[in-house]
């Protein structure tokens, strides 16, 4: 005939079980200096961020200045990389680096 199942077989959980205790919602009022701290952190990066970005894309027109014949009828490929492939990785890499920032801003302020 055919072999009889097996039973599925029993765990035995012999300690307690690990939990992360939810944090307690804190008023601001309490907590005025830290969040005055945060703002302050994240202040400084937005500030970093719009100068970084107003350097690169005011830095744009002197690249222009300097290359040969944009203003004729034939725009140079140094053009069209300049303007429609340059500037992009720029920004997403610039915008990437503020989002970690403010994260982890957010983490070093709240302890998480």
């Amino acid at each position: 005939m055919g072999a009889e199942p097996v039973p599925p077989r029993r765990e035995v959980i012999t300690g307690k079980a690990m939990t992360r205790a939810a944090p307690e919602p804190v008023s601001i009022a309490e907590n005025r200096p830290v969040v005055r701290k945060l703002m302050r952190r994240q202040m400084r990066a937005a500030l970093t961020v719009t100068a970084l970005l107003a350097l690169f894309l005011g830095l744009l027109p002197v690249l222009f200045r300097l290359l040969p014949a944009v203003d004729s009828a034939d725009v140079p490929l140094a053009v069209w990389l300049a303007l429609g492939v340059a500037p992009y990785p720029a920004l997403l890499a610039i915008g990437a680096w503020y989002v970690r920032r403010a994260e982890r801003n957010e983490g070093d302020v709240t302890g998480r």
